[in-house]
């Protein structure tokens, strides 16, 4: 039987490239997005051809009971849960602290911190109850150490709280035989610099990465993959930085 993993943000982007990394593998795939069904559909055919069972689970991780829909498919489909790669997040326009407003701080919080962590709670009680374990990798970003001053501080700190929440999480169910860790994508070309307002960042600020390199998703979502697998069995509370040395 092949093992089932959620992965929430999947319909481009890293949570795309783990997705299809997943299912080669050997993974069944729960594939959450938000709005871009065309993606996710797309995604879920290369999973398919690559001979996993794909179920399309639309939902806003800023919402509780999108959540639990989520959730509720992935139970009625499956009957089961081994991994969660808990991708989902949002970046904004670049801006200084001085120019944020409460809706944009409350919604970078309610996606990429308060929705990580409820998504992380039904992944938990559900491994729990099956009695086995199995594996949570947040994604965090470098900017979590970096602070990304007069660009995202907002995103910045909401990062800083996935990894710390990393700690905490996985020092409550290592005992449970579940392991959680983060992994720090640095520099990586997504469609995440287009929705902050700069498509070329990347390329533009490719000079201070010490490998002179931007990074793709699908090197970040090799990581992940690992850290899903046996191979990485001893690893829990951990922060992996797929960044070129940045």
């Amino acid at each position: 039987m092949r093992p089932v993993v959620l992965i929430t943000g999947g319909s481009a982007g890293i949570g795309a490239a783990c997705a299809r990394i997943a299912a080669n593998q050997g993974f069944d795939i729960a594939l959450n997005f938000r709005t871009d069904t065309t993606g996710a559909e797309a995604v879920a055919t290369d999973c398919r051809a690559s001979g996993a069972t794909v179920i399309l689970c639309p939902g806003d991780v800023a919402d509780p009971e999108a959540i639990a829909r989520v959730f509720a498919q992935v139970d009625q489909e499956f009957g089961r849960l081994d991994a969660l790669i808990n991708n989902a997040g949002v970046v904004d326009a670049t801006a200084k602290v001085t120019d944020f407003d409460h809706a944009r701080l409350r919604r970078m919080f309610d996606i990429n911190v308060i929705g990580a962590i409820l998504v992380a709670k039904e992944a938990v009680i559900r491994m729990r109850a099956q009695g086995q374990g199995g594996v949570i990798v947040n994604i965090s970003s470098a900017a979590a150490r970096l602070g990304s001053g007069n660009q995202y501080a907002d995103y910045a700190a909401s990062k800083a709280a996935i990894d710390c929440f990393t700690k905490g999480l996985s020092d409550e169910v290592a005992a449970d035989n579940i392991r959680v860790m983060a992994v720090r994508p640095g520099l990586i070309e997504t469609e995440l610099h287009a929705k902050g307002g700069e498509p070329g960042r990347a390329d533009r600020l490719a000079h201070m990465v010490p490998m002179k390199r931007k990074g793709s998703a699908e090197e970040v979502a090799q990581a992940v993959v690992w850290l899903l697998s046996s191979d990485a069995s001893y690893i829990t509370g951990s922060t992996l930085d797929v960044t070129g040395g940045r």
